[in-house]
């Protein structure tokens, strides 16, 4: 029989079992802060965190009062989700009818407000800025808090006043791009330039422009973080994988990695690993993975052998 914390709680503590009777029927007392076997009593903990609300309510209008409702603020709306609405129905929140005399001041208190929700310009380009981030940050399949970071940084360049002049759907795209710098998600300017209708060059200024002019700390990017996605794409095994990451450690302690992109390091480093855990690929395909050439991946892996000494037999 489950206990009724347990059912409220949505868990049976089916791999906790009490060491009194070899029971697994548990139940949970919040003012105490203790977690008790139902069946024996033993009390096998007594630092229970809880979890409900910080107030207390004695009766029902007391709780209905304090209760709080609604999604929590987000930087990803143009109004952070905290914005209110002046419905056009002329009745209350009980449902009821408005009076006569004071539906001219709900009239004026209505257009005010859409007035001064519309004609910031400041507003504006966050609402249109904000669809267009959704729109790539969905086809590109970023997280949540990659997006809030991208609109962290977009909002702090309208007010340094970068975007005057430019695209909107460009320094979006190069918010993206930093956010996901910042989380190291490897997603290359290319990728998120072909979501866009704008090109590289614009993203690629605008990228620079947000950079020294906005007080973020972007990361330099690194061959480590690619090295997911790339095993990912090309279906290597967890050994291979590992080997890759050991040569990219090596080749960073060696100053290999010093002016060379990350692409053609991490790229190099899976076909060198692939060869000697016996899990190979071409090196076109993994060009094609990586975003770069055929003669990178070559370079790339030439050095890679010569500097870290490492013995490779390509025609075993």
């Amino acid at each position: 029989m489950k206990s009724l914390a347990s059912i409220k709680n949505g868990h049976t503590n089916k791999k906790e079992v009490c060491m009194g009777c070899g029971q697994n029927t548990f139940t949970e007392d919040y003012a105490r802060g203790e977690h008790t076997c139902t069946v024996c009593g033993l009390v096998v903990s007594d630092r229970t965190a809880d979890t409900g609300p910080e107030w207390r309510a004695f009766t029902a209008e007391e709780t209905n009062a304090r209760a709080r409702v609604g999604a929590p603020a987000t930087l990803t709306m143009a109004d952070k989700g905290i914005s209110t609405v002046i419905d056009w129905r002329n009745r209350d929140a009980s449902g009821n009818v408005i009076k006569s005399d004071t539906r001219a001041a709900m009239y004026r208190m209505r257009k005010w407000h859409i007035r001064s929700m519309l004609h910031s310009s400041q507003h504006r380009n966050l609402g249109i800025a904000m669809s267009e981030l959704q729109r790539l940050s969905s086809q590109l399949g970023i997280p949540r808090d990659v997006r809030e970071t991208a609109a962290l940084i977009y909002r702090k360049a309208l007010i340094k006043k970068l975007v005057r002049g430019r695209s909107i759907e460009s320094v979006v795209a190069a918010s993206v791009y930093l956010a996901c710098r910042i989380h190291r998600i490897p997603r290359p300017l290319d990728e998120i330039v072909v979501e866009t209708s704008v090109n590289r060059k614009q993203v690629g200024f605008a990228v620079r422009l947000i950079v020294s002019r906005v007080d973020v700390n972007v990361p330099l990017p690194s061959a480590k973080d690619l090295i997911p996605r790339l095993s990912s794409d090309l279906m290597l095994e967890g050994r291979t994988v590992r080997k890759a990451t050991e040569i990219i450690n090596q080749a960073k302690e060696s100053y290999v990695t010093i002016g060379k992109g990350p692409g053609g390091i991490a790229g190099a480093a899976l076909y060198i690993a692939g060869i000697l855990e016996d899990d190979r690929r071409t090196q076109r395909e993994i060009a094609e993975a990586s975003r770069v050439t055929e003669v990178t991946i070559r370079n790339r892996y030439k050095e890679l052998v010569r500097v870290l000494g490492i013995s490779v037999n390509v025609n075993s």
